[in-house]
């Protein structure tokens, strides 16, 4: 691996797949070897898309949010972009009878991966780079839009239907052309102590469901996980003390899931460039098949300032690629090329 390999991890505000996947190739060329199709329309809106899963749904029945969990710091407009509807099972249904509707996610990919292949068989983009689908863990989607007390009663139902959505995604597309990336934003918060979860002993909850997300995804597509402190108007849910919590949980999936994990991308906020917070990756235990991704980019200090977070961090851990913090999000698209030529001028493209 090139110690500048680019990447990309999901949302990209731009008006389709095909635009996504030209705009990527053309600025970053082979320096990128994983496409997302930048979760466009619907999808820009994250989890909040996954409330068409449960909205108007036979066996559930909405009730008025509480108010999720949320860093006073979180808004977006000036208001809070917390849900303001949860589902509950309704009366009389049995956790073990409720059937969750297909979640969306295998539909996407299939769609996506035809544009994908197309651009690709026509030069488009470079003949080994593979097609990468982002998908949030269902922690983050139960952790939002269902209501408290029945998180965990709902939890079966929403993962088998997951299941059967990487099953259709593996059906369907060639394994050596695809990458899997579980998102993990909720799970991240909750694992450094800054937001609830709906079970006990959390830290290790977390990394037994993170596990089997992982070993979920069959050989030969590769897998990774994308750290994540939320981007809610570019700014993180919470910000993190350190690297600690993102290493203590990188080293339990790296430790705990049998299949290869492929990558592994941690933030770095825009004003971290000391010592402190990158020590903890002294004691990152990844194996030797997984690339470290460092999430140092960001278009506030460009260049300049990436390079300076990249000087620290080569105190403390060589071989890493580079990227945004997070996805792209909800940005104006027209920020989109500059915001790519700052990762192509750091890969030297």
């Amino acid at each position: 691996m090139s110690k500048h390999e680019i990447h990309l991890c999901g949302s990209i505000p731009l008006a389709d797949a095909g635009e996504v996947f030209a705009t990527v190739s053309d600025r970053l060329g082979g320096a990128v070897k994983r496409i997302p199709d930048g979760e466009t329309g619907e999808r820009l809106a994250w989890i909040r898309w996954q409330d068409r899963v449960f909205r108007d749904h036979p066996q559930l029945e909405p009730v008025e949010s509480e108010g999720d969990y949320r860093n006073p710091t979180a808004f977006v407009g000036g208001g809070s972009i917390a849900h303001t509807t949860w589902w509950r099972i309704g009366d009389g249904v049995s956790p073990d009878a409720l059937e969750m509707r297909p979640l969306g996610y295998a539909a996407c990919a299939i769609e996506s991966f035809a544009t994908f292949e197309a651009l690709q068989g026509a030069g488009k983009i470079a003949r080994d780079t593979r097609f990468l689908i982002a998908v949030p863990s269902p922690f983050n989607v139960l952790n939002s839009a269902i209501a408290p007390a029945d998180r965990i009663r709902v939890e079966p139902s929403y993962v088998a239907r997951m299941l059967r959505e990487i099953d259709e995604v593996a059906q369907a597309l060639p394994h050596e052309r695809i990458a899997w990336q579980w998102d993990n934003a909720h799970d991240m918060q909750a694992f450094d102590g800054a937001r609830q979860s709906y079970f006990p002993f959390h830290r290790d909850g977390i990394a037994e469901r993170l596990v089997a997300c992982g070993e979920a995804i069959p050989a030969g597509i590769e897998m990774g996980y994308h750290l994540c402190y939320g981007s809610f108007g570019g700014r993180h849910f919470v910000e993190p003390r350190d690297m600690g919590a993102m290493v203590d949980l990188a080293n339990r999936l790296a430790s705990g899931v049998e299949r290869s994990i492929d990558w592994i991308h941690m933030p770095v906020p825009v004003e971290r460039d000391d010592e402190a917070y990158f020590e903890p990756l002294r004691d990152l235990a990844l194996k030797p098949e997984t690339t470290l991704f460092l999430g140092l980019i960001h278009d506030t200090d460009g260049v300049d300032g990436t390079r300076r977070r990249m000087a620290t961090a080569d105190r403390f851990v060589a071989g890493y690629g580079i990227a945004t913090e997070c996805g792209f999000g909800r940005r104006p698209a027209e920020t989109v090329g500059p915001l790519l030529d700052i990762h192509a001028a750091l890969a030297g493209v």
